[in-house]
Formats: structure tokens, C-alpha cells, sequence
């Protein structure tokens, strides 16, 4: 199963269409609902919330867990001592010795003064044993031009979806699966905007109306769902080594894998955009 598990729900009130930070019994409920679907890889970060703590609280011991640093190191602080103390921190919330990955949430530090000594401080920690793999989560494949010469990752979580294809389109996403890097999808839903119905978009993506349309149609067309289409677009993917979601409920999860079986067409070209105002949630209004 090429799915993993995002956490960012149990830890905040997250998303444009979401419902709430999810309760920690269903937070056991879906964790145990991953597992019987063959769901093995969680992932979090410090800067979720308390999704680390209800992690650990739900006992994650076995599970493949990639969590992320914070934005937050100061320029006159030493990388290895941060790096070193929120490793621990994180680990001592998820109540576990060791994690599969260890990303930067913030790539752009490693282009700062302490760059360099940032990334040793990475490669020290995987070379401890208390991380497998490290990488960097990015929001547009433009940061891999620049941090590519200061750290080679071995995993790089990206956005990736149906209507976000510029990993893709870069010529990136061919580069790092040849090199043997790990690529890690997110965004699958665009927090939920793909799966909704053109006509209940908020006033904001009044813009964007026709692409949504567009692809409720073509979806229509090929007797399938749009939340199969999204899932079987990037899980088919062979460059992708997994997608990331996040769900509220268990029934979500279930219904998740249940759709991401099965073969997808060639998707039209005219589904795709890499217009940053719909692409980067940071700028929604």
C-alpha cells in the first residue's frame, strides 16, 4: 500500500473543508483502521500541533514514522545542539527511540549562514541510528535548485495532485527518482478543494470555477469518482513512493483505500495549473 498516513488532523483544526482537530479515540480508531488496511507510515511534524503527543499518547511503537523540524532555528544557535533537542523532544512525545525520517519543514534554512553546519547536523543525526532517512519538505520544486547543493535528500515530500503536477512538469520528479531519493506526495486533495463540488467552492476560487468543473465532467465521463481519480493519479505513479493523507474519521480512511484500487486514463492537459494563488494554500484568502 503506497499510502501514508498524515496526522496533521490529530494535532490542529486544519484544512478549508475540514471539521475539527479529530478526538484522540478516533484518532485510535483510524490508526486502527490503517493498519488492517495494510497502512504502515505515519506522518507528522513538531509544528502540528500536538499530533506528536496524541501519537505517542495512542502508541505508535512499530510504525514508520516521518516527523519534521520547525522553522524555527535562530541564527546565533548552534545547529547540532538544535537539531539534537528536538529530535529528542520529538521522540519523546511519540514515546518511541528511533524515527524512519527526519525532514526540514523550512528547507530555506540550509541556504542561511548556518546551512552548511545545518545539514551536517542532519547527516549526524541519521548517522546516530535515531533516524533512517533525511529530507526536506518542499512547496515548489524551484526550492530543490537551490538546496540541492547543500543537502542531498533521501526523501523530498512535495505537493502532487491532478490540478499540481510541477514537480512533474520540472523534470524533478524523473531527476530524484533516478537518483534513488524517495518522493513523497501531499496535497493529493488540495486540503479537500478536489474532492468538492465546483458549485460550493468558497467565494476565493470563484476564479478557478471552470478547471473545477472541468474536472467533475471528465471524472463523470470515466465512471469514476473524484477521489478515486486523485488517489489512482498519484499512486500510479511509479516515480511516487507514497501519498500522504489525512483524514477525520476511520469510515474517511476506509473509504480512502477502498478508492485508490484500480487503473486511471491518461488525464487531458487542460487539468492541470501552476498558478500559485490556487496552489499554495498560504495564499488563500
Amino acid at each position: 500500500m503506497k499510502l501514508a498516513l498524515g496526522t496533521v488532523q490529530f494535532g490542529l483544526d486544519y484544512g478549508i473543508t475540514g471539521n475539527g482537530q479529530v478526538s484522540p479515540a478516533e484518532v485510535r480508531r483510524i490508526l486502527a483502521q490503517a493498519r488492517a488496511s495494510g497502512i504502515h507510515a505515519l506522518d507528522t511534524a513538531i509544528a502540528y500541533g500536538t499530533s506528536e503527543a496524541v501519537l505517542g499518547d495512542a502508541g505508535v511503537d512499530g510504525w514508520s514514522i516521518i516527523t519534521k523540524l520547525p522553522p524555527g532555528l535562530a541564527g546565533s544557535e548552534n545547529p547540532d545542539a538544535w537539531v539534537a533537542r528536538e529530535l529528542e523532544g520529538a521522540l519523546a512525545r511519540l514515546r518511541v527511540e528511533h524515527v524512519a525520517g527526519l525532514l526540514l519543514h523550512r528547507p530555506e534554512q540550509l541556504l542561511d549562514a548556518n546551512g552548511p553546519a545545518l545539514a551536517a547536523a542532519m547527516r549526524k543525526v541519521k548517522a546516530s541510528g535515531r533516524v533512517g532517512r533525511i529530507g526536506i519538505s518542499i512547496y515548489s520544486p524551484e526550492e530543490l535548485d537551490r538546496i540541492w547543493p547543500v543537502l542531498r535528500p533521501d526523501i523530498v515530500q512535495c505537493p502532487y495532485s491532478l490540478l499540481d503536477r510541477r514537480i512533474e512538469t520540472s523534470g524533478w520528479l524523473a531527476r530524484l527518482a533516478g537518483a534513488g531519493i524517495e518522493v513523497h506526495a501531499r496535497s493529493l486533495f488540495l486540503q479537500g478543494l478536489l474532492l468538492a463540488d465546483a458549485e460550493a467552492l468558497p467565494p476565493y476560487f470563484a476564479k478557478w470555477k471552470p478547471l473545477f468543473t472541468r474536472l467533475g465532467q471528465w471524472t463523470a465521463q470515466q465512471r469514476t469518482s473524484q477521489l478515486a481519480a486523485c488517489l489512482r493519479f498519484v499512486l500510479g505513479n511509479p516515480a511516487i513512493a507514497c501519498g500522504v493523507v489525512g483524514v477525520e474519521t476511520a469510515s474517511q480512511l476506509h473509504e480512502i483505500v477502498d478508492a485508490a484500487e484500480g487503473e486511471l486514463p491518461p488525464l487531458p492537459a487542460d487539468l492541470a495549473t501552476d498558478d500559485p494563488d490556487l496552489l499554495l494554500p498560504g495564499r488563500w484568502a
